[in-house]
């Protein structure tokens, strides 16, 4: 059953760079097959059973895995926890487009549904530039100024694929955060250092409907480094998200999972390679279901 979101989440974003293609090519992929994306979401949040985190690191691997298996124009390679390849910039996974031969890197988000880091600003210089304001920002040219400057240089080029659950719900969604949409409907940034037992100071982005976007926030010398950077809500800022799975759909726990990988970390490299063998024939048999193969 799919659950459709109360507001109109908008078109997919245009295919102007190697990230929005694939993004593009994601959800015609997901629309025509959506089986396939239920099944890989509900194994990777089943995880969540076996520790609250261990989701988040398994999803690199299932996402980068079903791209190789299942989008064949393109190919992907699990490079998050490599500690021979020097990062310049977030990724947890490199993709690679087989016809154009591009490659960009991707950071995947396992979140429950609510607040969401987009990235981490380890240098605090999108909320320095914005403590040089006196006041509001208000005006679509004021904050355009914003975002033109370098300290913002890379808003627009985060490539995050943000995996969203709703565990008591049974729910879940893969939302891509629009930046164009947010740069040309932000009207008021306000800076919030109060409230709800707040520590340090945000920047929060308004539209003209005085509707929330997402906030920047606190580089203090006390803050943890980790929170610092540029956050959204998957709940409020609902608008400025793109659904791949065109709204929620349900998922379920696979406990044969939980147990195949119990008996996996007990028995010999013999064992997972008969079980690799039977599970590739499944793949073999889901992609033969449509012109997947």
């Amino acid at each position: 059953m799919v659950h459709y979101p109360p507001k109109e989440q908008g078109k997919i974003m245009n295919a102007e760079s190697p990230y929005k293609d694939f993004i593009k090519r994601l959800k015609l992929l997901v629309g025509k097959r959506p089986d396939l994306i239920t099944t890989t979401l509900s194994n990777i949040f089943t995880m969540r059973l076996v520790g609250n985190k261990t989701h988040g690191d398994l999803a690199e691997i299932a996402i980068a895995e079903f791209i190789n298996q299942y989008m064949y124009d393109f190919r992907s390679m699990h490079v998050g926890k490599d500690l021979y390849r020097a990062k310049t910039r977030e990724e947890d996974i490199e993709i690679i487009n087989e016809i154009t031969k591009t490659r960009f890197p991707v950071s995947l988000k396992a979140y429950g549904d609510g607040p969401l880091q987009l990235s981490t600003d380890k240098n605090s210089r999108m909320f320095s530039r914005l403590e040089q304001e006196e006041g509001d920002i208000r005006g679509r040219n004021n904050v355009r100024k914003i975002f033109n400057d370098p300290a913002f240089s890379e808003f627009a080029n985060i490539n995050i694929l943000p995996l969203i659950y709703d565990e008591k719900k049974m729910r879940c969604n893969i939302l891509v955060f629009d930046y164009e949409r947010v740069i040309d409907n932000t009207c008021r940034i306000s800076r919030v250092d109060s409230g709800r037992g707040r520590k340090h100071p945000v920047h929060r982005f308004y539209d003209s409907e005085d509707a929330y976007v997402c906030e920047v926030r606190y580089g203090g010398a006390t803050a943890n480094p980790l929170q610092r950077g540029l956050w959204t809500h998957t709940k409020h800022g609902l608008n400025y998200f793109d659904s791949i799975t065109n709204g929620w759909i349900d998922y379920s726990h696979n406990h044969i999972l939980v147990q195949l990988f119990s008996h996996a970390l007990v028995s010999s490299s013999a064992g997972h390679t008969s079980a690799l063998e039977k599970i590739e024939e499944d793949i073999a048999f889901l992609k033969r279901k449509s012109d997947l193969s």
